[in-house]
Order: C-alpha cells, then structure tokens, then sequence
C-alpha cells in the first residue's frame, strides 16, 4: 500500500435491501442480455441477502415497488453515514419517488439530509475509502449534486474529490475497494490521477462487469463467471463469496447497487 496503511476497512452493522418487484423487466437498462426472469432474480436476491447475513449484517427486507421496476437498486437513493444519512435525487426522474420511500425508513436510522434541485446524484456514483470520498460524475451524477454532498460530507469530518466517468453506468461500475485502501479497477480507470494515492487491482476488460465487487466486514462479494478477477482477489488473502447476478446485470445492475450498507 502506499500512502494508505492508516486506512481500516469498514465494518457494517446492518443493511437495507428491497424485494425485486415482478415490473423489474421495465426498469432502465443499457444492457443487451435479455428481459430478466422474475423467479430466478428472487433467487438470486435470496441468496444476497443469505451472504449479507453471513457476513455479520441484520438485513432489513423492503416490500418491492411495482410502480418503480428499478427500486430493489436501494444503493442509489442514499448514502448513509455512521451519524448521518443523506437522501440523494436520482438522475434519472423515473426513479426520484424511490428516494422519497426510502427516507421514512432512514429517518428512523439517522439525521437525513437531502440532495436539492438542480443537483443530482445516484448512490452508486459514491464510493467511500476510509474517510475519503470519490464521487463520480456521470450520467446520473451532476457536478451540482456532487459539490452538495462533497459539503455534507465535510461537515462530517470526510475529504472528498469528483472524478469524470467516462464509460458505465456508475463509478462503481468500474471501481470499488476491496480493502486496506486498495481498489478493484477497470483498464479505464487504471491510470486515472484522482486514484493515484491508492494500490489497484486491474480488471481484465474481458471481465469488467467484475469491478462491482462487494467489501462487506473483511469478505469479498463477487459475481459468479469471472475467475481471471477471482484470482487477482485471492492474493488479498479475504474470504470470497461467488454469487449469481445474471438477472440483475440484464438491467444494468450488480453487488453494490442491490443494499445500503451502515
């Protein structure tokens, strides 16, 4: 590690998930995989919330949204805080009423803030490191939205810096951190200066749907089908949970996006 060693790896206590709504197949999605199979994504939810749970986290399950097909993404709605939670405005409009049946059930959990008009900001654009952040802006994250909760986040105690994304969905579609400060990185953002400060694992393009790794209390949560990426990881010495996301990446989605950890 390089200038990192001081930076421990979050443990969590609880998380926060939603059932997939039978509507999921109407969500928005990039993705050329096919309409997904309700009964399989139940499975595959089931079986999530089986690895959140064996890695230590009470897990509060949600009733789905079948008004909103993208809701059982909760990572997007929120980024919470261990004092604090904030409410973000999705970029995309047809999900900002998921945000607004978030913020009942966190405001039971911590102080909420919100993400106001004209920013916006997606949850799965905001990837914290011990006490920095790395917001992404993206198609779903303004620079509005970022500068908002860049100022939230300083009053909490937490630096901050954006980084451009290019290419994917999110930010944590192509970069996460799989402990100790280190980070699980696609080719694109594998040389990128806002990383610099951090050792990184590349991601062979071929598997880059497997940067949306999942750190959870000193355990990797993996998607299933990449064992080029699975080997890299194993060098970390962290157990690691292979679980099946084909149905949730048909809509653009991964490990991260499917929980609000805290």
């Amino acid at each position: 590690m390089r200038e990192n060693d001081h930076i421990a790896n979050t443990n969590f206590c609880q998380a926060i998930v939603r059932k997939p709504a039978r509507s999921l197949g109407s969500g928005i999605t990039t993705a050329e995989f096919g309409v997904p199979d309700f009964e399989k994504a139940e499975w595959q939810f089931a079986m999530y919330v089986q690895a959140l749970e064996d890695c230590g986290l009470t897990v509060t399950v949600l009733d789905p949204l079948e008004e909103f097909p993208d809701a059982h993404f909760v990572e997007d709605t929120a980024v919470v805080l261990p004092d604090a939670a904030i409410l973000c405005r999705p970029g995309a409009a047809s999900r900002r009423g998921e945000a607004e049946h978030m913020a009942p059930v966190l405001s039971r959990q911590r102080e909420l803030t919100r993400i106001n008009e004209p920013g916006t900001l997606d949850g799965g654009d905001v990837l914290l490191v011990g006490t920095h952040c790395l917001i992404g802006l993206s198609d779903r994250t303004n620079k509005e939205g970022a500068t908002q909760l860049g100022s939230l986040l300083s009053d909490h105690g937490y630096t901050w810096q954006t980084v451009p994304v290019g290419a994917g969905l999110h930010f944590k579609s192509s970069v996460n951190h799989v402990g100790n400060g280190t980070l699980l990185v696609s080719e694109e953002f594998a040389g990128n200066q806002a990383l610099a400060r951090f050792d990184q694992i590349v991601v062979d393009p071929a598997e880059q749907y497997a940067c949306n790794t999942l750190l959870l209390n000193d355990r990797l949560l993996l998607p299933s089908g990449f064992p080029d990426t699975r080997r890299k990881l194993e060098t970390l010495g962290l157990p690691i949970f292979i679980l099946s996301t084909s149905e949730f990446r048909k809509m653009d989605g991964g490990l991260t996006c499917l929980s609000l950890r805290f």
